[in-house]
């Protein structure tokens, strides 16, 4: 069984606690399991890599490596403020996330 992370692929988040505290960006994957995400120009790290066929000269890239989903916090659409959410459950029987600070909807 995984763990539910309570932001997705695309959500823009803020970064709450580490060494990258304060810098937002957007999710690139969601690691369940390990209750990981990868945000894009957080956490970057340089990794060495040796010449292959994608790649002939080889050397050091810079990569984004994963941090705690505890850490970030998803960065409402409407009021621009990082933020908990909560779950509405919608007359249809979708269950949407919503910001906790302005009380609109996150998910459309």
């Amino acid at each position: 069984m995984t763990a539910k992370v309570h932001v997705k692929k695309g959500d823009t988040v803020r970064v709450i606690a580490g060494k990258d505290k304060g810098k937002s960006g957007e999710i690139l994957q969601v690691l369940p399991r390990e209750n990981r995400v990868v945000v894009e120009g957080v956490n970057v790290v340089k990794t060495h890599r040796r010449p292959t066929r994608e790649m002939m000269q080889g050397g050091i890239v810079e990569q984004a490596a994963p941090i705690a989903a505890s850490n970030v916090l998803l960065q409402c659409p409407s009021c621009g403020e990082a933020s908990r959410t909560g779950k509405r459950l919608l007359a249809d029987g979708r269950k949407i996330r919503y910001c906790k600070k302005c009380g609109d909807n996150v998910d459309r």
